[in-house]
């Protein structure tokens, strides 16, 4: 039964870090970048749902104040993620040759992370600061319990993952964010207005972030200025073994990555989960360089 709990358990936290690595996995389709700051409006979100939800008076109303914290932070996240992309990355683009035009953006995400960081201890101070508890039931299962929260965060996730691929594969923006990837050029003379699907999609997976965040605190953590650098190192990792530009495989990733780390827990190697997810990495790179679902196609050049 320890191992049925801990496959459970380890599927809600990898449901988490696979809507942290969509983020990384849009990004990288429409604009082939890795947006690093994305970690950090992660964390930011995190913020704004705590105060969000403690205006709302989340001890008093918890449902209320937890669906209507999350969606408002979500759209606050969506905010940032926009003027995270037209303060540091739009007026990048096209310029510089060769390995310039791809090392300058990868630079100012790496600048635009620190700021963030920097900014949120700035504003918050370096302290932690807890949830406020919405979530304290539990669900009794053959053999053991899960928590509310996870149960939540399972059903919450699943139902978010179905609408992406429906936004992706039925909607416009998802064909403009398609055609976009496979040819901005092309995109552009058939008349798409590339600056604001990449402008919508950096705002989706700044939503989707913080989604993951507010779900993310409800269930375990406190929150404070680095909390981006550990979840957001595992939603990378989690994007590049599912296929970076995969969306699917950004939730495959995030899933495994989750479960991997839940049975590591069970052995004596406990401390060694991130240890372990980086070499599962290595391995599936060596076998696979595109990841699990990535595919590989030529470039004209």
């Amino acid at each position: 039964m320890k191992i049925l709990e801990a496959l459970i358990t380890g599927v809600a936290q990898g449901a988490m870090i696979a809507l942290v690595a969509l983020g990384y996995t849009m990004v990288y389709g429409v604009l082939k970048l890795i947006n690093f700051a994305h970690s950090e409006v992660f964390m930011m979100a995190a913020y704004f749902g705590l105060f969000l939800i403690t205006w709302l008076l989340g001890s008093s109303s918890p449902l209320v104040a937890g669906v209507a914290g999350t969606l408002m932070a979500m759209g606050a996240a969506a905010i940032v993620g926009i003027l995270v992309e037209r303060v540091a990355y739009r007026p990048l683009r096209g310029r510089g040759r060769g390995a310039l035009l791809r090392i300058t953006p990868l630079v100012t995400a790496l600048g635009m992370s620190v700021l963030l960081q920097n900014l949120a201890q700035l504003l918050f101070t370096a302290r932690f600061r807890p949830y406020p508890q919405l979530m304290t039931g539990t669900v009794a299962l053959p053999g053991f319990t899960l928590s509310t929260s996870r149960v939540v965060i399972l059903i919450t996730t699943v139902l978010v993952m179905i609408v992406l691929e429906l936004i992706v594969k039925r909607t416009w923006f998802g064909k403009a964010m398609r055609a976009l990837s496979a040819n901005e050029e092309a995109a552009r003379l058939m008349g798409i207005r590339t600056s604001r699907v990449i402008s919508m999609t950096f705002a989706l997976g700044s939503s989707l972030a913080a989604l993951g965040a507010v779900l993310y605190c409800l269930d375990q953590s406190q929150v404070y200025p680095t909390m981006g650098v550990i979840i957001g190192t595992r939603a990378f990792v989690a994007a590049v073994l599912g296929g970076i530009g995969s969306i699917t495989g950004a939730m495959l990733g995030g899933l495994l990555i989750g479960v991997i780390g839940e049975l590591v827990k069970l052995t004596d190697y406990s401390g060694g989960v991130d240890v372990l997810v980086f070499l599962v990495l290595i391995i599936v790179l060596l076998v696979r360089p595109a990841g699990l679902l990535g595919s590989t196609r030529a470039e004209k050049v």
